[in-house]
């Protein structure tokens, strides 16, 4: 066992238990910020696999742009920033949730574990083979997705600043804006 393999191993359990932390916590907030870790110790495994191209990119495109979007996004709809108390899971949906998520977790396993017999071949794949799939393929669903997340982005604000005026005269009696009010007269 070599340094880069402990090294791999300690920042994928970084990875992996800030992850869990990040779907676990009933704190929005928390959660977006323990997925800036998960997704920034994601880029240590890249760097130390040696793929430093990738590890920047992981850390320009879901580091600095999604979590940003995240946080934007509950910034503008006023999201609750305690914990949820609301929210609660029934015991069904908790237990089918961790089956779903030991089947993935199996799944990747049977994938990705060397299998007992004769050793596999795995096709080489170049960076050159990666840019041509990356920028030539998957360029339109990429855009496509870009676009989804912007438009999700201007709808939330939207919708935030309709209920924002909404509540706002609501909480003035007589249902008028604090604005239109009259000052009261002075004797």
């Amino acid at each position: 066992m070599t340094g880069l393999d402990i090294a791999f191993a300690a920042v994928g359990l970084v990875a992996a238990a800030s992850g869990l932390l990040a779907v676990t916590t009933r704190h929005v907030v928390h959660a977006a910020l323990w997925l800036v870790v998960s997704l920034g110790a994601v880029a240590g495994c890249y760097l130390v696999l040696g793929a430093e191209f990738v590890a920047l990119v992981q850390l320009l495109v879901y580091v600095g742009a999604v979590v940003v979007l995240v946080l934007f996004a509950l910034m503008l709809t006023r999201a609750p920033i305690g914990p949820n108390a609301e929210v609660t899971t029934s015991p069904l949906h908790r237990g089918l949730a961790a089956v779903l998520g030991a089947g993935v977790t199996g799944l990747l396993l049977a994938v990705l574990l060397p299998v007992a017999g004769p050793a596999r071949e795995r096709p080489g794949t170049t960076s050159t083979a990666v840019a041509e799939e990356l920028f030539g393929t998957w360029v339109w669903p990429f855009e496509v997705l870009s676009l989804l997340l912007l438009v999700a982005l201007i709808a939330a604000f939207a919708v935030s600043r309709m209920v924002g005026g909404a509540s706002a005269a609501a909480d003035v009696p007589g249902g008028r804006t604090a604005s239109a009010v009259p000052p009261e007269p002075q004797r």
